[in-house]
């Protein structure tokens, strides 16, 4: 990755290139972050997954996106409530509401109904689950951060890549929709 930034230097404004630097919010692979950042991002990304599947049931007219959507319910409110336990035992704070980045994702997926609801839907669920998939396997392999949080990662991630393989076929079905 290549990021741009300006400086001032002597009065002139520049832009200096910087490599490898990690855009803000962002954890570079192989990077760690903390126990409570962890926590924060896999706290928000459950919730939200709970509040556009609460969504898809109410806006969906396919059967396939309302099974999914309440296997989404089912499997993240679990890991939202054990992601919660452990970080209650170890004074972590986790998020009771979500950023703003993803309270507009909610907003815009209940804005929507029907297929045009199906298509959006599945396509974010993709993107969702791609990052979740992501940031479980760096809590899973990080060997120097709290080793309860790296067991629940790597106990949940089979669940999110399956997810994910779900959602890439669910994405793959109502494509059309978006087009």
């Amino acid at each position: 990755m290549r990021y741009t930034i300006p400086v001032l230097l002597t009065g002139i404004i520049t832009t200096v290139a910087l490599s490898g630097i990690p855009a803000l919010g962002q954890s570079p692979a192989g990077m760690n972050m903390t126990s409570a950042g962890f926590v924060t991002k896999a706290t928000v990304a459950g919730k939200t997954e709970v509040m556009v599947a609460q969504a898809a049931l109410k806006n969906s007219q396919a059967d396939d996106v309302k099974s999914f959507a309440k296997q989404m319910i089912k499997d993240h409110s679990k890991a939202n409530d054990e992601l919660a336990s452990i970080a209650k035992t170890k004074n972590l704070p986790v998020p009771a509401h979500l950023d703003a980045k993803h309270r507009a994702v909610v907003e815009s997926l209940r804005g929507q109904t029907g297929a045009a609801f199906d298509a959006a839907y599945s396509k974010q669920m993709v993107a969702d689950h791609e990052e979740a998939v992501a940031l479980f396997k760096s809590e899973a392999a990080a060997g120097n951060t709290d080793p309860d949080l790296s067991a629940f990662a790597q106990k949940t991630l089979p669940t999110l890549e399956h997810h994910k393989s779900m959602a890439d076929a669910l994405a793959a079905q109502h494509a059309s929709a978006s087009r």
